[in-house]
């Protein structure tokens, strides 16, 4: 019968006899498996990252805007066409079932003053559903009301970048700005929620929609809007609310069944798919690349192995004229190499959670995410390329001749 015992503490003592050559070829292992484990973090946290940032902008969203405008066959860009309006809205909120809220907005680039301070933002004009669509909450002061709307009055609620770069340490609130020329007394401020990508959802300003309309962009037409806002109850009937604002606006725009629309809607969640789906395949894609260093640190394994046969050639021999059995020298070169993977995954594991936590330290921003599946699949993928490259060294001492063997020089 083999002995798991013996045999285990026979490979053990002849890794501690080559110190140098067991870590020289543990190194490939110790690379592959950190390389892994960095990039597995660094996909997961990027997915992670990219799922706040969605949620930060709103879940279950449908952006409805004008189509684009064609001049001399040229497309002006969506938006270019004013055809959404205050009404198109109240009868989307009215008529289709499984929305949760539902908002207007139109925004422009403004330079906004406070004394001697001056900020270039985007200003929105729009209801107070929009921040509850879009997931701003009030940190200090209030919200416009429906009443303010109802008024056109200049009142206004500001990002907290803006409120930085114009007040700095000073309370924004019941203070008077100038937005353009137009002087706007701001209700409340909105609480962080930091940058989404190229984009800070700090830096815009939100006034009444119909304040916007008549008092600071000017419209060509009245009552238009740049878009419409929806959040769906849930995303199981967001499709189902596209099709029916679709089949809404066609009938209120007179729209024919072979006439293209005036407006577009897009889909939050299909975009959200779709951006979850390439950072994942991008995370896939880097730990495969990583993988790579496992088979090169396999086939480093394997070398040496071959390597260590040929010099233990008398030895196997040996062993097998005092009743060794093939099957018994190949489970010894079989677990030395399992034991060098593993020994090798294990400092790699190690390595790869200081290199991940590096790359987050000295990076601008950038998260990482280390998971538990990570760690247990390089693991398993180590002690594998262990068995799988160690079988053919193990293979070739167990079948040697124990006459020649203990012939060899």
């Amino acid at each position: 019968m083999l002995d798991f015992k013996s045999t285990i503490k026979m490979a053990m003592i002849s890794l501690k006899v080559n110190k140098m050559r067991s870590a020289l070829t543990s190194l490939g292992i110790i690379i592959g498996v950190s390389a892994v484990i960095i990039m597995l973090a660094i996909g997961t946290g990027a997915s992670k990252k990219v799922q706040e940032n969605m949620e930060a902008m709103g879940s279950n969203l449908l952006t409805i805007r004008s189509s684009s405008a064609r001049t001399g066959g040229v497309s002006m860009g969506i938006g270019s066409r004013p055809t959404l309006t205050l009404k198109d809205t109240i009868a989307i909120q009215k008529s289709i079932a499984n929305i949760d809220a539902v908002a207007p907005a139109s925004n422009q680039s403004k330079q906004l003053m406070y004394g001697n301070q001056n900020w270039q933002s985007t200003v929105y004009g729009t209801t107070p559903p929009y921040l509850y669509i879009k997931n701003y909450e009030i940190d200090e002061g209030r919200c416009f009301s429906f009443e303010d709307i109802k008024n056109s009055a200049k009142v206004a609620v500001i990002g907290s970048t803006v409120a930085t770069e114009l007040f700095g340490d000073v309370s924004p609130v019941n203070k008077v700005i100038r937005v353009g020329n137009v002087p706007f007394k701001v209700l409340g401020t909105l609480k962080t929620k930091g940058s989404t990508g190229p984009f800070d959802q700090d830096d815009l300003i939100f006034i009444p929609i119909t304040t916007a309309q008549k008092k600071l962009f000017g419209v060509s037409f009245p009552g238009t809007v740049g878009m419409i806002v929806v959040k769906g109850v849930d995303g199981d009937t967001l499709n189902d609310v596209q099709t029916d604002i679709e089949e809404l606006l066609k009938t209120r725009h007179n729209i024919g069944k072979n006439q293209v629309n005036d407006f577009e809607i897009r889909n939050s969640a299909e975009f959200q798919e779709k951006m979850k789906s390439t950072v994942q395949t991008f995370a896939i894609l880097l730990a495969s690349i990583a993988s790579v260093s496992l088979l090169v640190g396999g086939i480093g394994i394997m070398n040496i192995m071959l390597v260590s046969v040929t010099e233990r050639t008398k030895e196997i021999g040996i062993r097998m004229a005092i009743g060794a059995r093939a099957s018994d020298i190949r489970w010894q070169f079989l677990i030395e190499s399992f034991m060098l993977s593993i020994i090798g995954g294990l400092i790699g594991v190690l390595t790869g959670i200081i290199g991940a936590k590096a790359v987050e330290f000295f990076s601008d921003g950038m998260s990482v995410s280390i998971s538990v599946f990570s760690i247990i699949l390089s693991l398993g993928f180590s002690g594998l390329v262990g068995i799988a490259f160690g079988y053919y060294p193990a293979y070739k001492a167990s079948l040697l001749n124990p006459i020649d063997a203990l012939r060899y020089e």
